[in-house]
């Protein structure tokens, strides 16, 4: 599944967000903790020099649902993100898969605390999200497994973003666990 999506950063008070994301289908709030694994011994599942972060492994626990998830990004010539492939399932019991990848040899590397406002506009996921330590942030998502113009899609989502009015940041181009790996300053060799 490609995950095209656009996170910007909020600047605007948060009920000014909330009484405007309110006009679209409210999908609910739920409670996010994502813990992510990198691999000592290969490149491609570990963050680089600039703890960017190409491909990653991922156990999620939801207020009732627990999901391992790997994630692949695609970049553009310039390096920039376009999009995720994104292969993600439920799993029963999230502490044998933590010590599942911990006997494979993987290590944590971050975990992220998260709480997810969501909603739903045409084909949209919106979602503003309450990150611990980090801030606010509004992501807007679309999911789709057939082949589509990419950049043609990202300015769709970033013309509604702005049609929404709200002080955010551009485009970060960089996710959640980078930001907080940059914020926390931790480097993995």
């Amino acid at each position: 599944m490609k995950e095209i999506e656009i996170l910007v950063e909020v600047y605007s008070p948060i009920s000014k967000v909330i009484n405007v994301l309110d006009k679209f289908e409210y999908l609910g709030i739920k409670e996010v903790v994502d813990t992510y694994y990198y691999d000592p011994l290969r490149k491609n599942l570990k963050p680089n020099s600039n703890n960017q972060i190409n491909e990653c492994l991922r156990l999620r626990k939801t207020d009732n649902n627990n999901f391992i998830t790997y994630k692949t990004d695609e970049f553009d010539k310039n390096g920039r993100w376009l999009y995720s492939n994104e292969y993600e399932t439920k799993i029963d019991d999230l502490s044998i898969a933590m010590n599942i990848l911990e006997k494979i040899g993987l290590k944590e590397l971050i975990t992220i605390h998260n709480k997810k406002r969501a909603y739903k506009y045409k084909e949209y996921e919106i979602v503003l999200e309450t990150v611990k330590d980090l801030g606010y942030f509004i992501e807007v998502e679309f999911c789709t497994d057939k082949d589509i113009d990419i950049k043609k899609k990202k300015e769709e989502i970033q013309n509604f973003i702005d049609s929404l009015c709200l002080d955010v940041s551009k485009e970060l181009n960089i996710g959640k666990p980078e930001m907080m790996l940059n914020k926390l300053n931790i480097k993995v060799n």
